[in-house]
């Protein structure tokens, strides 16, 4: 089981060549034992897409509707749980509060993040694919 951070879950619902064959494979691995999409990455595709910082082949609720009917894909709630840990997140983690959800569900759940994001990468505190 993993986590998709929000730019990899695009990269391969979109077929992009951003995402690496390494990437590829791992999720691929991974469809049996559970993709994880946290809600907040729905979030923050939606508010790209408003920003004009994203265009998606399709209108965004039908995106969704797609995306998240790909195979191993479990999406995840934002608990209270997790919004108390991305307030506490330990060592010196950047101010996202996307990232942080993203990074407290890993936490929560005890699961590795795939993620090319360097931030989340060189963060101690948290599991890497």
């Amino acid at each position: 089981m993993i986590l998709l951070d929000t730019h990899i879950w695009i990269w391969w619902v979109q077929g992009s060549k951003k995402l690496s064959k390494k990437h590829e494979q791992i999720i691929i691995e991974n469809e049996d034992d559970g993709l994880i999409v946290s809600v907040i990455s729905c979030w923050e595709i939606a508010k790209l897409v408003e920003y004009n910082r994203l265009e998606l082949p399709l209108d965004t609720k039908s995106w969704f509707d797609e995306a998240l009917n790909y195979p191993g894909i479990i999406l995840l709630p934002l608990t209270p749980e997790i919004a108390l840990e991305s307030t506490q997140l330990p060592g010196n983690f950047h101010k996202d509060p996307a990232d942080q959800i993203i990074v407290a569900t890993s936490r929560i759940y005890n699961i590795p993040i795939l993620t090319v994001d360097h931030k989340i990468l060189k963060y101690e505190f948290v599991q890497k694919v």
